[in-house]
């Protein structure tokens, strides 16, 4: 399945039994090495296996654990995305946390960084916006559950049981940027993308697959 029917299931309702068994397949193809896929340690703290990406579209699996490699993040995990986002809920439980960011310029706690991803890495450049941002709405989502988030909305995701999976569908909007929030003083630098080996990719599918089965 490619973006389009994926996001149909989600919508449709028929995402709970469909997506699981899709999902399964797919991670046991990864590990097995007859899809070639290589999985990225994101700095958000999870692995991306992308499985479909247009300049308008995407299609990622990503995989939350202790068990497997991560990537830190050097501004924060509040961030938001430049794609409206609908996610469809593996394994585990995903808490979404809105962040309520105000303009300041005093008593400020964050600046505003721009994200520009290329070949190699995310350059992470400081705004001029300064922000006051404080913990907002929380939602929590579990096993067989889709959630949206529209592009432009700053938020942390927290994964409370440490273990999750999620399908991850991005539509781009034109004109937007990926952002983060982070340390008022902090220059540009650039984060390099660790992409995983073979023997990486197929323990992460594995992982993912056998708590699926």
């Amino acid at each position: 399945m490619r973006y389009q029917d994926l996001y149909d299931e989600m919508t449709g309702g028929t995402a709970r039994d469909s997506l699981p068994r899709w999902a399964g397949r797919v991670l046991t193809a990864i590990a097995s090495g007859s899809r070639p896929i290589t999985a990225v340690r994101h700095p958000l703290g999870f692995l991306c296996l992308p499985l479909e990406r247009t300049e308008e579209y995407g299609v990622c699996v990503h995989i939350w654990s202790g068990a497997l490699p991560r990537a830190a993040s050097t501004t924060s995990q509040i961030h938001c995305h430049s794609w409206d986002l609908v996610s469809h809920v593996l394994y585990g439980r995903v808490e979404n946390v809105r962040a309520d960011v105000s303009d300041a310029t005093s008593a400020l706690t964050h600046r505003v960084f721009e994200v520009v991803s290329g070949a190699d890495g995310d350059r992470i450049r400081p705004t001029p916006r300064t922000v006051r941002c404080a913990p907002g709405v929380s939602e929590v989502y579990g096993p067989g559950q889709t959630y949206t988030l529209p592009a432009g909305v700053f938020h942390a995701s927290v994964i409370p049981g440490g273990e999750t999976a999620t399908i991850a569908l991005g539509r781009g909007r034109p004109g937007g940027s990926d952002l983060s929030l982070g340390p008022p003083d902090l220059g540009t630098h650039l984060v390099p993308r660790y992409r995983c080996d073979a023997r990486e990719t197929a323990r992460a599918a594995l992982h993912a697959a056998g708590r699926l089965s």
